[in-house]
């Protein structure tokens, strides 16, 4: 074996013998570059009956857009919750292939109907229509994923993203808490 052969390799965040095209949720974040809030800002309003939201850029817009039609482009993908924030997304997205009885464990290379086949096409959409439209915009390279394995987790998992946008004022990611 070549000593260099995988020197600069980065390891996988993926759970090795899972198969990312099987039935079941997956919980995904998706940054921007370098946490830049290309998406929008939250207004915080301050009420119980009118809880903060995120004010989104036009870029935010599409990418609000963009997710909403991921079904239109892979139809054995539902969406679940998912909210948008200034410098991230969280998302729940349900594989439901009722046919599907293969297990294909992750690998690299080449893939489709799997959950990284999901974000590639739709980072790739983003990124196009803002370089076509003009628009400074990057994603970070990778993005967090999680098997959500219980109806529990699930249910934590939902009440996270519901909450995201209360929660931006004391949030490690939040610009104005920088210099703090």
């Amino acid at each position: 074996m070549n000593y260099e052969q995988n020197k600069y390799r980065i390891p996988s965040a993926r759970l090795a013998n899972w198969d990312y095209g099987s039935n079941g949720f997956y919980f995904v974040t998706i940054c921007t570059l370098n946490r830049f809030p290309y998406f929008g800002e939250i207004v915080d309003t301050q009420t119980i009956q009118e809880p903060a939201y995120l004010h989104k850029t036009q870029i935010g817009e599409t990418a609000f857009r963009f997710w909403t039609e991921i079904s239109n482009h892979f139809p054995f993908v539902e969406l679940d919750e998912f909210i948008f924030m200034p410098d991230h997304m969280h998302g729940l997205l349900l594989f439901n292939k009722p046919a599907y009885d293969e297990w294909n464990v992750n690998k690299a290379g080449p893939q489709s109907q799997n959950l990284g086949a999901v974000m590639r096409g739709y980072k790739a959409g983003v990124k196009s229509y803002a370089t076509k439209n003009n628009i400074d915009f990057a994603w970070q390279s990778r993005y967090y994923d999680r098997v959500v394995k219980s109806t529990d987790e699930l249910q934590r998992i939902r009440k996270y993203i519901a909450d995201n946008p209360s929660k931006w004022q004391e949030e490690k990611g939040n610009p104005e808490n920088l210099y703090r």
